[in-house]
């Protein structure tokens, strides 16, 4: 098999290659390290390639396997993730120059795709501390789409985005504290779940907003996402805001007949000078999702405006707080514009701060009254607006800086307020060439609803099969 025809499989058909022996874990892995070397300068999506340590452990894998010994349901595939994930005594950038020299222990998140058999053979680009929506990034240099390097990534999950759009890697874990995990999914043309609140562990994860982080991988196909979502999920120890419930089999949720379901179609909010095009991508996932049995509604939202704003009051609050021992001894590591709006969270008062988290629990009851009464998932965009360039969201500070990350995030950010599942499935393209996604919203921990649907839906279209030419 050819190396581009190895970079092209999906992550479950690379797993269950090697698993078949048609494929050994070593030759996928220098098809990925070759790819990433010639993307990369291009794409600018990797901080660092371990090729080395890669390829010894691809030959331990194939030790393993030849043996006897399964690892796990991704036994052998390689995989970059963004670098705020530890792994002990390595260093850990957060995408700027205030990370640990030396991580102190590894990622629950890493530790579980160890022991699933995923091989980790480098670190991806971010936005600097995962403070930023559109891909930008003053310490390492900005990231590129695979699509159009001219424009945006996405962010703060860009490298994970554009590498994994780009053949650059099977999966890449993200994070998403206001869409960053749905935005880069959504301008690379990739899936992306952003799980309930509670159901991934976050230890040895860097924080930002310890009240909207969550950990979630981005992937090609919306199998791959329950695959690896299925290996990092569960409770931990380490991180008490896991929840204690039982992991669903979100592989065999796939199989699961989406006739019948009710999706919602919000009337509010989410269509607000909606760009054309995008909206009739919608639409048309929605006739697709029709032919497919399920059901589509339009439904009636609260007030979202409030529970977005009360999000940006909480992560602006708490990377305030998280960052400002850092501000105060040591400003000049950070950019100027991941400066100024850690400072303007420093005026956010105490009692704007304690109101918008007091509120959450009564978001969340109006949210599942008014609306998953009526329906099972609710099916809106990512973003509203075509995918601009890099050039034009080079804002600098100040009120342009606000204006636009505000329009960036204004989408994805009320389901981190509210702490519900959210997946992103690519849902065509634009004149421009540029993919676009959908997000759909479920109930607290079903994910399983979702990963169904999107999975249904990629049966019936074909765009998550394109690739970019990058």
């Amino acid at each position: 098999m050819k190396d581009a025809d190895i970079t092209g499989l999906s992550c479950a058909e690379a797993a269950r290659a090697i698993r078949e022996r048609k494929l050994t874990a070593v030759k996928v892995m220098e098809a990925t390290l070759a790819r990433a070397e010639a993307v990369h300068p291009k794409l600018n999506c990797f901080i660092r390639i371990d090729k080395d340590l890669a390829l010894d452990a691809a030959r331990l894998a194939d030790k393993d396997l030849a043996r006897g010994h399964l690892r796990g349901p991704l036994h052998g595939v390689p995989m970059a993730h963004k670098d705020m994930y530890y792994r002990k005594g390595v260093p850990a950038s957060y995408g700027g120059k205030v990370g640990p020299a030396q991580a102190p222990s590894t990622a629950t998140a890493l530790e579980r795709l160890d022991g699933a058999g995923a091989l980790q053979f480098g670190v991806l680009n971010m936005a600097e501390i995962a403070f930023g929506p559109t891909g930008h990034n003053y310490h390492f240099g900005h990231c590129r789409n695979a699509w159009d390097p001219a424009r945006l990534t996405g962010g703060s999950s860009s490298g994970s985005g554009t590498s994994v759009a780009a053949r650059a890697g099977y999966a890449a874990l993200g994070s998403d504290t206001g869409g960053s995990i749905r935005l880069p999914a959504h301008f690379c043309g990739t899936s992306g779940i952003k799980p309930t609140y509670g159901r991934v562990s976050r230890a040895g994860a860097m924080p930002l907003s310890f009240s909207l982080d969550t950990v979630g991988p981005l992937t090609r196909t919306v199998e791959d996402s329950a695959l690896v979502l299925g290996a990092i999920a569960g409770a931990d120890q380490r991180d008490p805001t896991t929840d204690p419930r039982v992991v669903p089999d979100y592989l065999a949720a796939l199989k699961r007949p989406v006739a019948g379901l009710v999706i919602g179609r919000p009337r509010q909010y989410f269509y607000d000078g909606c760009d054309p095009e995008i909206a009739a991508a919608l639409e048309a996932s929605l006739e697709t999702f029709r032919k497919l049995g399920a059901k589509v509604i339009d439904v009636d939202l609260p007030d979202f405006e409030a529970w977005n704003a009360a999000a940006t009051m909480i992560i602006g609050a708490e990377a305030a707080a998280m960052h400002g021992n850092g501000l105060r001894t040591r400003p000049q590591d950070y950019s100027p514009q991941v400066r100024a709006r850690l400072e303007q969270g420093m005026a956010i008062p105490a009692a704007a701060y304690i109101d918008s988290l007091r509120l959450r629990g009564v978001a969340l009851n109006q949210f599942c009254n008014e609306v998953f009464s009526k329906v099972d998932v609710l099916h809106a965009p990512v973003v509203a607006f075509q995918t601009p360039t890099i050039e034009e969201t080079d804002v600098g500070g100040g009120p342009k800086m606000s204006a636009l990350l505000a329009q960036v995030t204004r989408l994805t950010r009320p389901g981190n307020y509210l702490g519900v599942p959210a997946l992103s499935v690519q849902a065509g393209f634009t004149k421009a060439g540029m993919p676009v996604g959908m997000q759909l919203l479920g109930r607290p921990f079903d994910e399983a609803t979702l990963f169904a649907l999107g999975h249904a839906f990629q049966g019936a279209t074909d765009f998550h099969r394109k690739a970019p030419s990058a």
